[in-house]
């Protein structure tokens, strides 16, 4: 596998991490989503420390991905029935 190291920052904390070439700007894009993020909570509510910021923003990242993967399994399954109509429809030689 093609690593390398790249540095990104999560609440002004540096890190160094070893990641797939063709990884590294997703990974960059979402340090950046993450920093966004949590700008938006500390602007907008009330918290104790970064801890706070960091939960807030697991929470919503995990939400997220969690209506994905359900929006995801639904339409595997929608587009696999109606793909089975489909060559229903094609294989019937009444048709």
């Amino acid at each position: 596998m093609d690593e390398i190291t790249i540095n990104i920052t999560l609440l002004d904390r540096p890190f160094r991490l070893a990641v797939a070439r063709a990884d590294e700007e997703r990974v960059r894009k979402a340090a950046s989503l993450i920093n966004e993020r949590i700008k938006f909570y500390a602007k907008h509510y009330a918290y104790k420390d970064a801890q706070d910021l960091l939960s807030m923003t697991a929470l919503q990242f995990a939400t997220s991905v969690v209506k994905m993967e359900s929006e995801l399994t639904f339409k595997d399954q929608d587009l696999g029935r109606k793909l089975n109509e489909l060559n229903a429809l094609l294989s019937d030689p009444t048709a």
